[in-house]
């Protein structure tokens, strides 16, 4: 037989491992979840078209006439960019009339303009379209406005 001192040492080590075996169960089944997210995240990371951004400013040009547009320089992305298969998502402009003078803008794309609302913004009117293409500012002045200089021109480029 048993002593009590011996029986109460075994309950005693039976009730820890009781209380260990599922914690350990658990903590590799969080693990092996943990894992399986942990790869799926790592899956769709390498599936995905790379994600950035990328800005740029051109120089200022002068607009002077209502009824022809006047462009801006290409905005291409900075060397080293690399844009293989990536669209855009969002642009965001910036540009600047002198103070009483507005101006009518576009943002270009090869495939289309969009307007822009004011002398900065963002847009997603170019979503989808392809990122490497170059960008460009278009203005024209209303009837009878005086020539401006449109300066600060500066585009910063999201695609995915």
């Amino acid at each position: 037989m048993q002593s009590l001192a011996s029986w109460v040492s075994n309950a005693k080590q039976k009730a820890i491992e009781a209380l260990i075996k599922p914690a350990k169960l658990l903590t590799v089944r969080k693990m092996g979840c943990l894992g399986l997210v942990a790869g799926l995240w790592f899956f769709a990371l390498n599936t995905q078209a790379a994600t950035g951004s990328w800005s740029s400013q051109v120089p200022s040009v002068m607009v002077a006439m209502s009824d022809r547009t006047s462009s801006s320089q290409a905005i291409t992305p900075p060397a080293g960019v690399s844009l293989r298969n990536a669209v855009l998502s969002r642009i965001q402009w910036r540009f600047e009339s002198p103070p009483g003078t507005p101006v009518h803008a576009w943002l270009c794309h090869p495939e289309r303009c969009v307007a822009l609302s004011g002398m900065r913004g963002s847009t997603t009117a170019l979503s989808g379209m392809l990122a490497s293409a170059p960008l460009y500012f278009r203005f024209t002045l209303q009837p009878g406005q005086r020539p401006v200089r449109v300066q600060g021109l500066q585009v910063i480029v999201n695609y995915q």
